[in-house]
């Protein structure tokens, strides 16, 4: 089953919303890919976000878009967590997404795909989505597609 990693949408300064939510334009952006996904079938089982309000915000959209019953907020998705102590839960018979933060969705990516935190396999993008997807007879995953806000 896939895996969808996802940087949460653009945010407001503190000096704005000491909680820092999505910005307009970073909700525009991420219901425009969230629409997106929809169209193409995107499937996801369960959503997990981080407990900062503009993790829980993108979340909540993919899951409105995408028709996500199951959405919950989880430790481990913060900026500076360890990839490895949450890659052992994740689980391979569903299709879930992660919602966190840099630079842990970049270190997630590089792990699952190299057994390495230290590479940027991918270059993320506020509300954009990489899907991964376990490889056969191996413990890795590869990047199967990508969707973000800024193509150039």
């Amino acid at each position: 089953m896939a895996l969808y990693l996802v940087q949460h949408g653009q945010h407001l300064p503190k000096e704005i919303d000491e909680k820092q939510g999505l910005s307009e334009q970073g909700i525009d952006e991420v219901e425009r890919i969230a629409d997106t996904a929809a169209v193409y079938g995107v499937k996801i089982d369960r959503i997990l976000h981080s407990e900062k309000k503009r993790a829980r915000q993108t979340a909540d959209i993919f899951a409105k878009k995408l028709n996500v019953a199951g959405v919950a907020e989880t430790g481990g998705l913060k900026a500076l967590d360890d990839p490895k102590a949450f890659a052992g839960q994740i689980r391979s018979d569903e299709n879930l997404m992660l919602v966190g933060h840099l630079p842990f969705m970049e270190r997630m990516a590089s792990y699952l795909t190299t057994g390495k935190t230290d590479y940027t396999v991918f270059k993320f993008q506020n509300g954009g989505i990489v899907c991964l997807d376990k490889l056969p007879d191996s413990d890795f995953r590869a990047i199967v597609w990508a969707l973000m806000p800024h193509i150039g």
